[in-house]
């Protein structure tokens, strides 16, 4: 980790408390970088260029092409999992 982005921490929206960067890196699924990496430090420095530098190039288009489902989406799939376990 470059030393610029290691001392970095900010708030997490998921979590509700402070985080350093590099929390966020491998937070995600299979120690992968957390989906909302990009919203979370684009404002700190440049997050997609230094993604780009130290990821494969595979995971960095997959993080770049993966966004959230929306949060009414998302309720409506936990309402239908929820209906589908108790029946």
């Amino acid at each position: 980790m470059d030393q610029k982005q290691e001392g970095l921490v900010r708030r997490c929206p998921r979590l509700g408390n402070p985080v350093p960067f590099s929390y966020c890196e491998v937070c995600g699924d299979d120690q992968q970088p957390c989906f909302k990496i990009l919203d979370c430090w684009w404002e700190h420095f440049d997050v997609v260029q230094y993604l780009k530098d130290h990821l494969p190039e595979d995971q960095f288009n997959q993080l770049m092409a993966d966004r959230p489902k929306p949060k009414v989406a998302s309720l409506i799939e936990l309402i239908e999992q929820a209906k589908n376990r108790n029946t």
